[in-house]
């Protein structure tokens, strides 16, 4: 893992983030769904409205992850991990970082001004989430792992999802390896399925906080909101 100067002070407070709706102004897993068919890579013409029906489930915190990904990826399991991941560097340039939130940027140069931690943990895909945080100058994410088969994407996932309880798990055991004592964790969010990881850290931000996870910050006073726009 790659830290620059977190190790000459162990003693750090860890600012984490998720990426959809948070950071970005739209869901990444629906932009490179809606990339893929303008790519031609999908052809089946239910895709997007059936897309649109899962992340409803999701935005109400009741989506099938695994049921998801296998429905969504399907159409990327015969193409070669290069060819996806050339693809997702021309997809985050041009959708999603003209989607990403002043205040997002400039919070982050903020952080990494003072040479804070900073890691994004995402239910999205890991080959998308990660190339979103190297443009966005984060050098630490972590998203959904896939099972690679023949040297493409598989649409099976590989360990724990980064989804809601599985934040926290999958969190812990970036933490411990590591090897860094962080003092507090600060964590920022719009959704209902990170409410496991609100209540885990310390300090809680809610950018454009979704109805269900507005409703439960009136239960912690000590959870700030903000709206970006």
């Amino acid at each position: 893992m790659k830290f620059n100067l977190w190790a000459l002070n162990m003693k750090q407070p860890l600012y984490v983030f998720d990426m959809d709706e948070t950071l970005v102004n739209g869901d990444c897993a629906m932009l490179w769904n809606a990339f893929m068919v303008e790519k031609e890579i999908v052809s089946d013409p239910d895709f997007i409205a059936t897309d649109k029906t899962m992340m409803a489930l999701y935005a109400r915190g009741q989506m099938d992850m695994e049921e998801y990904l296998s429905y969504t990826l399907k159409p990327l399991t015969t193409i070669p991990c290069d060819d996806i991941d050339r693809l997702v560097d021309e997809f985050v340039i041009a959708k999603v970082l003209p989607l990403v939130f002043p205040d997002a940027l400039r919070l982050i140069k903020t952080l990494k001004s003072k040479q804070l931690p900073l890691l994004i943990i995402s239910a999205t895909v890991s080959f998308i989430v990660q190339k979103v945080a190297k443009h966005l100058g984060i050098d630490q994410a972590i998203g959904i792992d896939l099972l690679l088969n023949n040297g493409c994407y598989s649409n099976v996932v590989e360990g724990v999802p980064s989804y809601r309880e599985g934040k926290i798990t999958r969190l812990k055991t970036w933490i411990d390896e590591s090897s860094i004592d962080f003092s507090e964790i600060t964590f920022y969010t719009d959704s209902i399925n990170d409410l496991p990881l609100c209540e885990y850290a310390d300090h809680v931000y809610l950018i454009n906080p979704c109805e269900q996870l507005l409703n439960k910050a009136q239960e912690h006073k000590d959870w700030t909101i903000y709206h970006w726009r």
